[in-house]
């Protein structure tokens, strides 16, 4: 009893001792430490408040430049897909919002809008892999070879591409006999959905990447096969175009696991701005860049290599300006 006692009082003085030497420790040190505390306050407050000034200016031009493209978006592209013909095949998760004034630039392009093909999210359930393997298979036309490793979305984007793009300008806007009824099959799956004309053949085929990368076990796979969706339209089309956000281009979007693709990379342009009216302006510009036979990656997320395809020398040399004499 006598040592619970001392032991007790002795911890009773040592907190006593604390709370003496704090309240004599602070009372010393009070005006030194408020006055500290108020100018580094006051430091940050004008830190915070020049950095808001700065954002502030910045989205001002931001808004300012996306105003001026979209008042002069019909110069800025005028003519450049003349003649051509162009599907746009959204992926599951896609952005209504993001995908009708690129439907629009089409037209001021120049080009024939064949209309949408819409994958589900059925489409890309790895669940449904097999039935996409079986589908596939059984709509292929006799003497059709697949290569060797192919997967079901290889094989479903080649059915695919047969049915609604072509690299022969004088069967663009045909249907391919070939190819009768597979939309039709994998629209009653209910694998995907159509809006307009898209069995009349395009020559160029624009991929619309989902809003937000994939998530889940299966997120790999599921955005894997948009790779192939997208490979699968370039192998048949004259070009394609893979098109998102920045988002796209982060860890785990579509376009960044386009990038880490060998051939498909080399082959597939993609551009990771069309929230902006300057990217939707960019596609137009890879689309004709694809027609020349070339690609690139163009945005500001990771892996794009420029904002925009380089402007490319005139093939005729400039007639000479009249002299004013």
């Amino acid at each position: 009893m006598i040592d619970f006692r001392y032991h007790l009082v002795s911890i009773v003085a040592i907190f006593l001792a604390l709370t003496v030497g704090i309240v004599l420790g602070s009372t010393v040190l009070e005006p030194t430490f408020f006055k500290s505390a108020e100018e580094m306050t006051a430091s940050l407050r004008q830190a915070n408040e020049k950095y808001l000034t700065q954002i502030s200016e910045l989205q001002t031009r931001e808004e300012g430049g996306d105003s001026l493209v979209t008042t002069h978006l019909p110069d800025l592209v005028r003519g450049q897909l003349a003649g051509e013909r162009v599907v746009l095949v959204e992926a599951p998760g896609a952005s209504a919002a993001l995908r009708d004034p690129i439907e629009k630039l089409v037209t001021s392009a120049g080009a024939s809008y064949a209309g949408r093909v819409s994958l589900t999210d059925k489409f890309i359930d790895t669940e449904q892999a097999s039935v996409i393997d079986g589908l596939a298979t059984n709509l292929a036309q006799a003497g059709t070879t697949f290569p060797d490793g192919a997967t079901p979305y290889d094989k479903a984007a080649a059915m695919l591409a047969g049915a609604i793009v072509t690299n022969d300008r004088t069967q663009a806007g045909r249907a391919n006999p070939a190819a009768t009824g597979v939309l039709e099959a994998f629209q009653a799956g209910d694998f995907l959905t159509m809006n307009g004309d898209p069995e009349q053949r395009a020559t160029l085929a624009i991929v619309l990447a989902p809003a937000q990368p994939y998530e889940g076990e299966d997120a790999d796979r599921q955005t894997n096969a948009l790779v192939s969706v997208a490979a699968g339209l370039d192998g048949g089309a004259l070009g394609t175009v893979l098109a998102g956000t920045v988002t796209a281009s982060a860890n785990g979007g579509v376009i960044a696991a386009l990038h880490d693709t060998g051939g498909v990379a080399s082959a597939v342009s993609t551009v990771d701005t069309i929230d902006f009216a300057a990217g939707r302006v960019v596609v137009v510009y890879a689309l004709r860049e694809q027609l020349a036979g070339r690609s690139g990656s163009y945005g500001v997320g990771s892996g794009a290599t420029a904002f925009e395809p380089a402007v490319t020398a005139p093939s005729q040399t400039p007639t000479p300006a009249a002299s004013r004499g």
